[in-house]
């Protein structure tokens, strides 16, 4: 169990390690699975986003109520991408939100959210 468990995680790490831009429905899948399983990372993420844009008095209280409200959209998303994945809708598997992946607000600003809360294209 252990052993396909770590086999596992590992091909979810190569997969997703792939560049942003080959957008491919494996990556559309995993994206959705991460955004169905990972949504909670939207609190911590946000406060470190806003704190960046905002200074860490109004980032961190901006960025938790945003990242609350980003948590059922984010679950959602998920679903979305994770039953549509064999279909390129939207056009080239593009992701729906921003960042792609819940933890890219983690990513040194190689993958945040647009600044000032869009989070849709």
């Amino acid at each position: 169990m252990a052993r396909s468990l770590t086999s596992a995680a590992l091909l979810l790490l190569l997969l997703v390690a792939s560049p942003a831009e080959a957008q491919t429905a494996g990556r559309k899948f995993l994206r959705g699975l991460a955004g169905m399983t990972t949504a909670f990372l939207e609190v911590p993420g946000n406060m470190v986003a806003e704190t960046r844009t905002r200074g860490a008095g109004e980032g961190i209280p901006l960025g938790f109520a945003k990242g609350l409200g980003m948590i059922i959209p984010r679950t959602l998303v998920g679903v979305w991408e994770f039953v549509s994945a064999p279909f390129p809708v939207p056009a080239g598997y593009e992701p729906i939100l921003r960042p792609e992946f819940p933890w890219g607000y983690f990513q040194g600003g190689r993958e945040e959210a647009p600044k000032h809360g869009k989070h849709h294209r």
